[in-house]
């Protein structure tokens, strides 16, 4: 199946309707379905009339109870990964305001216990100075005050020791210059600051470092529930547990190449002096 962003919104209402359509053409009720895949009548209705989006292990077991031939599983399938995936455009959000955003991160971050950011471009505004936020959201067409005094007040997350944060930045995420050189050495220098606290760890991916895969995709896994992967044009949003599964499996892959601790402290502190000198 093809993606476009236009039918991710209408995919979850077809994917309700597809189930329904296909439990009728069984000449099942949703009481004998619901036995058949041990979950409530209550759900199955709710999964039914789209006010529940399932997820695959949901669909799977509707479709094995009622027996459905191989390429109509196929076609289900991927609309329910479809159906489990959200894209949220950069131009949406700055019609909303980019301080909305932030307090929906802020949400996603207060639920979650085991947060990974893998981040293969620039710093995020979790770990990153007043100066380089403002730089980084130059180019945004609104009134950033209000988004760069929001990122700053999402910082405080970090001091929750009930959480433990992963960051995984390459080289060039550390390096590149956001701002000028004698601001980026204190930015660099607030990495290194961050990487004492005891529920923060923060590796760094050297350019010499021979992963077997390139870095692509900014991307934040909360718990093993939810990945966010950011684009130029805005994000996406994955929930299905396969996508998930992937997603981790990446980050496990990094994480191996990483420094963390007094390591990557001394890589840092590096790297921040080559900025000063």
């Amino acid at each position: 199946m093809t993606f476009d962003p236009e039918q991710l919104g209408q995919s979850k209402a077809d994917l309700a309707e597809t189930l329904r359509t296909l439990r009728k053409r069984a000449n099942r009720t949703q009481v004998w379905l619901a036995q058949r895949c041990n979950i409530s009548q209550t759900k199955l209705s709710n999964l039914e009339t789209g006010r529940i989006t399932p997820n695959l292990i949901d669909v799977e077991l509707i479709l094995r109870a009622l027996d459905a031939p191989m390429e109509l599983v196929a076609e289900v399938t991927a609309l329910a990964r479809l159906a489990n995936t959200e894209w949220q455009g950069k131009r949406a959000s700055w019609r909303r305001g980019l301080e909305k955003r932030q307090a929906e991160l802020a949400g996603l971050e207060a639920e979650a216990k085991t947060l990974r950011y893998f981040l293969p471009a620039m710093v995020t505004g979790l770990l990153a100075t007043p100066e380089y936020i403002r730089a980084s959201l130059g180019h945004t067409p609104v009134d950033i005050s209000k988004t760069v005094a929001r990122k700053l007040e999402r910082q405080a997350i970090l001091y929750d020791t009930t959480k433990r944060f992963t960051f995984l930045l390459t080289e060039q995420a550390v390096r590149w210059p956001v701002v000028p050189r004698a601001a980026m050495a204190i930015q660099i220098d607030r990495l290194v600051s961050l990487s004492h606290l005891p529920n923060v760890h923060i590796g760094t991916i050297p350019l010499d470092a021979a992963a077997s895969r390139g870095p692509m995709n900014t991307f934040t896994v909360y718990d093993q529930r939810l990945v966010t992967v950011e684009t130029f044009t805005g994000r996406m949003v994955f929930q299905d547990v396969r996508d998930i599964a992937e997603h981790l499996e990446v980050f496990d892959l990094y994480e191996r190449h990483a420094c963390f601790g007094e390591e990557a402290r001394s890589v840092l502190r590096e790297w921040a002096a080559s900025y000063r000198s």
